[in-house]
């Protein structure tokens, strides 16, 4: 497994591979049509080519044989969501937007690895602080964040369609050094 910066060529593997990692993440009982729609809007093909092309945002993306198995997006700035603003503390931060993982690849070593090249990749953009949202039913996700180092500093709003959610913001320090133990220049 190999852990990588997306290209434009990823594009329509993302936008697969987001299709079937996002309803994972989605808490019980959310409306498929809402999940369909999110996607459509949110995780086309069309979205990742512009995503990759955004100088604010960073994909990485785990690979195996198989092809692509995880990715993660960071998104540089400040959060524009007051409740979120409000909660964050470590400045400069960056949002860490997406990290999704296949089903058939958790617990075989591509969520750990592809978290210490993000948070690296949070670090060479000069970012002291990374922050997420999280739903609040996703106990695996939240267990690994926690795992990770993130904790719990506020609460947000997600909307999927008409329904809205309620998450977990949270954060962690990025230290200067990468996660292999490298000082980071």
């Amino acid at each position: 497994m190999t852990v990588r910066r997306a290209i434009t060529t990823d594009a329509t593997g993302l936008a697969e591979l987001a299709k079937v990692t996002f309803p994972l993440a989605c808490p019980p009982g959310s409306a498929p049509e809402a999940i369909a729609e999110f996607v459509a809007g949110a995780l086309s093909e069309k979205r990742f080519v512009e995503y990759l092309a955004d100088a604010g945002r960073t994909i990485l993306v785990a690979e195996d044989a198989g092809g692509l198995c995880g990715y993660t997006m960071l998104v540089a700035g400040d959060p524009t969501d007051p409740n979120v603003a409000a909660a964050i503390t470590i400045r400069p931060t960056i949002e860490l937007s997406k990290v999704y993982v296949l089903a058939g690849s958790h617990g075989r070593g591509v969520s750990a690895p592809l978290m210490a090249a993000t948070l690296d990749a949070a670090r060479e953009q000069g970012a002291v602080g990374i922050w997420l949202g999280v739903n609040q039913l996703n106990t695996r996700a939240l267990r690994f964040y926690e795992k990770s180092g993130f904790r719990l500093v506020g609460e947000k709003t997600f909307s999927l369609g008409p329904e809205l959610h309620s998450d977990f913001v949270m954060e962690r320090a990025l230290e200067n050094t990468s996660q292999s133990g490298r000082q980071v220049s």
